[in-house]
């Protein structure tokens, strides 16, 4: 059983395990931020400039177009003069440590960023990018030190707490870096960087937890709920149904695990043993909203409209946008001759957010049945050439995923034949 559960585990996040996978992406990211700092500091007026040098900011300017260009070693030079003419210029070292750090000399970073800092002990992003360089020495707990006094300083800025979870993950303290990482998504929501290593980060705490749960105790209902959560989600039915029965067998009035289990029966085909599952589920939970809607909806596919749209709109008193809802009281209001008001919910339907690809073509198909039935005959014709089109969309694009499987399988049949070959 050991086995059974760590390699379930390790199958659903084995794609966000490896530390390579986020190297090359947090190269990426030091390059951006510091050619977006560096042109930061160079449109900057607050830069604090002694009156006896009032050539430095075209040479600091100088520095940073070559920076922006890719010219490191011109940057450098640049950056490096400007510090040799003003001692106490914060910036100049900052960006002269930026170059240092996108020429990977890590160490010379290091020491321009801890200059800067003393000269300007709040510059924003140094301690930030002197974080990143220790990073790369794999000095971690330094490259910890520096990030949280960025993340103290500038609380707002959310490349200060992404950086703080990257770190926490290489120290393999996923619970730290998933709260470091929630701070990051709270400033910014749509940050793929800050999603992909939020997610890493969630997944790694999840895959503790369950790895805990095994330890303390392998027999325990919920450690059959999880491994048939994980079945479901591979598409391992049967397996599934089995977890949920011996978690039931353990736990016989769980709320929700008769809900679980008639999904998977409803996967199966096996309709009797779904509305009995949801059936019992809603004696133990009569509030379950969405034992209520899936009992609803095999009512539908039974043919009984009146009690499935019972069902499914009690359901949405309870819990109101249940995904595919329009969908299937479109289809009660088939069944009961309303078909006005099933040509509306089959319209909504059509758009609904999040429906599954055969949903929306099934709701074309029901569509155009209808607007046949209320005389509508151009857009009946229109209905179902939509339906038709998604419907051959779908094998092209399934024939298309095969021919790929194949070619990685079996890269010499990915060869065109030598001769034309006509269909049969």
């Amino acid at each position: 059983m050991a086995s059974r559960i760590h390699a379930l585990f390790l199958r659903l996040i084995k794609s966000f395990l490896h530390k390579s996978d986020g190297f090359h992406l947090r190269a990426s990211i030091t390059i951006s931020a510091g050619i977006l700092l560096s042109f930061l500091f160079s449109c900057s007026p607050a830069l604090a400039l002694p009156q006896t040098a009032p050539d430095i900011s075209e040479l600091f300017r100088q520095a940073t177009v070559a920076m922006r260009n890719g010219h490191l070693d011109e940057a450098a030079a640049g950056f490096a003069s400007a510090t040799q003419v003003v001692p106490t210029f914060a910036e100049a070292y900052l960006n002269l440590g930026l170059v240092r750090e996108e020429q990977g000399l890590f160490d010379e970073a290091i020491a321009s960023f801890q200059k800067a800092l003393g000269l300007k002990p709040n510059l924003h992003g140094a301690n930030l990018f002197l974080g990143i360089a220790y990073f790369r020495l794999d000095q971690l707990d330094k490259a910890i030190g520096a990030i949280q006094k960025e993340s103290t300083s500038f609380p707002k800025d959310a490349p200060a707490w992404m950086w703080l979870g990257i770190i926490r993950l290489a120290q393999e303290k996923p619970e730290e870096a998933a709260d470091a990482l929630d701070n990051a998504a709270k400033l910014a929501p749509d940050d793929m960087d800050i999603l992909y290593h939020r997610g890493r980060a969630h997944l790694l705490v999840s895959k503790n937890s369950y790895s805990r749960m095994f330890k303390v105790d392998p027999h325990s209902w919920r450690v059959h709920q999880v491994i048939a959560q994980a079945n479901a989600q591979a598409d391992r039915h049967m397996d599934a149904v089995a977890e949920y029965q011996a978690a039931i067998k353990l736990a016989p009035t769980q709320p929700g695990l008769h809900e679980e289990l008639g999904s998977e029966y409803r996967g199966l085909g096996k309709a009797p043993e779904a509305e009995e599952a949801y059936l019992r589920e809603l004696e133990i939970d009569p509030h379950n909203a969405l034992a209520k809607y899936k009992l609803g909806a095999l009512a539908v596919e039974k043919g009984d409209g009146a009690k499935g749209k019972e069902l499914i709109e009690a359901a949405l008193r309870a819990k109101p946008g249940l995904l595919h809802s329009d969908y299937n009281l479109g289809r009660a209001e088939m069944l009961l001759g309303n078909n006005a008001a099933a040509a509306q919910r089959l319209e909504r339907a059509t758009s609904a957010p999040g429906s599954d690809p055969e949903v929306i073509q099934q709701a074309w198909y029901q569509l155009g049945i209808v607007y046949r039935r209320l005389h509508r005959m151009e857009e009946a014709q229109k209905a179902m050439a939509t339906f038709q089109k998604l419907k051959n969309d779908e094998a092209e694009n399934s024939q298309k995923a095969l021919k790929r499987y194949e070619s990685q399988q079996n890269p010499d049949s990915a060869q065109p034949p030598s001769s034309p070959q006509n269909p049969p």
